[in-house]
């Protein structure tokens, strides 16, 4: 646990904490153990709304909330935690079930983004606000992590490329309207795999939103091979 320890620069007090945080569900339940990392899930959700909260807050004095709620929405969505969590090489620390490691668990985003979560309520218990904000405010510092635009037709190319070694395809099934008010309707897959579907008022628009619904299907869902 030490190598994670010096990724995010801060060192415990309260080892068994730090334990905690990195357990899955499922690596407790194999061993009939009682302790996981859920509810420390649950606690750091709240201190990262809060620390993102007062960071906005501060770093944008002169922004309306309706611009504050929306780039907060982007920093701590699924999506961001995972990409962070992976900078972290997190998945490799986390003590999953042999079940979700056969799978990939440690590779999943929706596992990578709520360890980080425990990560950070597990640092706020054993260190205070003070050091969870460093800790948070040192990835938000990073330039275009407050990007409100999510390029999400990138990030899923990226992560289909890395598991599957060839790119998502997108095509148009459909489009509907007056010529100055076409709306478009593209479905992502790979290969005879459907993995998501969107509109929008452009190509660009209905891609990215094709994308968005199939990084989050994959976010609970595994490829097979005879699927694709």
């Amino acid at each position: 646990m030490a190598s994670i320890e010096e990724a995010i620069e801060y060192s415990f007090k309260d080892k068994e904490l730090l334990a905690q945080a990195l357990t899955h569900k499922s690596y407790s339940t194999e061993r009939g153990q009682a302790g996981f990392n859920e509810r420390l899930e649950f606690l750091g959700d709240s201190v990262l709304g809060l620390i993102v909260a007062y960071y906005l807050f501060t770093k944008y004095p002169c922004e309306d909330e309706g611009y504050l709620s929306k780039v907060k929405s982007v920093l701590v969505s699924r999506t961001n935690l995972a990409r962070w969590a992976k900078d972290l090489n997190l998945g490799e620390h986390v003590f999953l079930g042999v079940g979700e490691s056969q799978t990939g668990g440690m590779k999943r985003s929706s596992i990578l983004a709520n360890s980080l979560e425990a990560l950070i309520g597990a640092v706020y218990l054993d260190g205070g606000l003070e050091k969870a904000f460093v800790l948070v405010s040192r990835w938000l510092d990073r330039p275009g992590a407050s990007s409100v635009e999510t390029d999400y037709k990138s990030t899923l190319q990226e992560l289909i490329q890395k598991r599957h070694k060839k790119p998502p395809e997108y095509e148009i099934m459909h489009t509907e309207g007056p010529e100055h008010e076409k709306v478009f309707t593209v479905r992502v897959k790979i290969g005879r795999k459907v993995l998501g579907v969107g509109a929008g008022k452009n190509k660009k628009e209905a891609q990215q939103a094709a994308a968005r619904n199939a990084f989050d299907y994959l976010e609970s869902h595994e490829l097979h091979t005879h699927e694709l």
